[in-house]
């Protein structure tokens, strides 16, 4: 027998919270609570799959309580049950609290149960979509190392720059709570981000004086490329629709689509805070975090995502960190 899924239920009202166990109880692993603060703390001790919680409760509200979720189970599904049409209200609940679905109050258990099981398969296709990218990664790991080689050797500019940015965008993927199966796309898109530099012309990529506007046109051009190198390949399709888009301003200025706020891709938005760190970073004659990422929040709201400049800022310490330890192990002669 299949092992079943674990949900948490949250409700104040312990009639309500006693008709969704009843409802539910011959499906799924089942607790309950009637305290949203109670919930966080199993939530810090034992995996969900899936969080049903009520809208209106004294401690905290629904949109709060799920909202809180994110961070410390961010790959649970999260559901709101609410009396409330709202649509600022379900608006906060689907952005901030990242509910996948919610349940209108009165509901009957045939509306309850039909909601969850579609949840659940939603569920379950993205955990195997998990194990699509793990497996991606390793199918494709010879490929993308070969070509990531051919990219630092052709432009001291681009040497390690894949790595690096990927190891930033990992860092603000993390602070974002992110789930497994985006952020594994994320991180192959980060990856391969700049590969249609492989098509732009050695004496742009390695002219020392500005550019003139023709060869910024031809820089520019480095997206298509990229795209074109990687379409065919099926298994990259929802990694390409991250790459091609990792240029666009928040404010829409960017290019090659002059997309702008949310209608960029999250992976490519946090790709271009991670893109525009490294650039900084490397014009730098002694590279300075802290001056850099001043730099940045420069440009939050119009070239980057003002929230995902705040994220990357909570982590510069800690990169900062991990940077000064890798560079103290490498410089020991012992550790070489």
């Amino acid at each position: 027998m299949d092992k079943k899924y674990k949900l948490l239920l949250v409700d104040d009202e312990p009639d309500n919270l006693a008709f969704m166990y009843r409802t539910l109880r011959h499906d799924y692993d089942l607790v309950k609570t009637t305290s949203p603060l109670e919930a966080l703390e199993l939530l810090k001790n034992d995996h969900f799959d899936a969080i049903l919680s009520d809208h209106k409760m004294p401690e905290m509200d629904g949109v709060e309580f799920l909202k809180r979720s994110c961070e410390i189970s961010p790959n649970s599904m999260r559901l709101l049950i609410t009396a409330y049409s709202d649509a600022g209200i379900l608006i906060d609940a689907i952005n901030y609290a990242k509910i996948y679905r919610y349940v209108k109050k009165p509901y009957t258990p045939e509306e309850l149960v039909l909601t969850v099981s579609n949840t659940m398969e939603y569920h379950q296709l993205r955990k195997d979509n998990e194990v699509l990218i793990k497996d991606m990664k390793e199918l494709f790991s010879g490929t993308i190392t070969a070509i990531i080689e051919a990219l630092d050797a052709k432009d001291s500019f681009t040497l390690g720059r894949s790595r690096r940015v990927t190891f930033y965008t990992m860092k603000i993927s993390e602070a974002m709570g992110i789930d497994d199966e985006l952020k594994g796309r994320i991180e192959l898109a980060s990856m391969l981000h700049d590969i249609g530099m492989i098509g732009i012309s050695d004496d742009i990529l390695s002219k020392m004086e500005n550019l003139t506007p023709e060869e910024f046109e031809e820089i520019k051009k480095h997206v298509a490329h990229g795209v074109r190198i990687l379409e065919d390949i099926k298994q990259l399709k929802q990694v390409v629709e991250i790459i091609k888009y990792h240029h666009e301003f928040y404010n829409g200025q960017g290019y090659p689509y002059g997309l702008k706020g949310e209608e960029i891709p999250v992976g490519a938005r946090i790709i271009a805070v991670a893109d525009g760190l490294d650039s900084i970073l490397h014009t730098m004659e002694h590279p300075d975090y802290n001056a850099a990422m001043e730099k940045i929040k420069a440009g939050a709201g119009s070239q980057y995502d003002a929230e995902i400049v705040a994220k990357l800022e909570q982590k510069i310490p800690e990169i900062v960190a991990e940077i000064d330890n890798f560079e103290a192990q490498y410089s020991n002669p012992e550790n070489k």
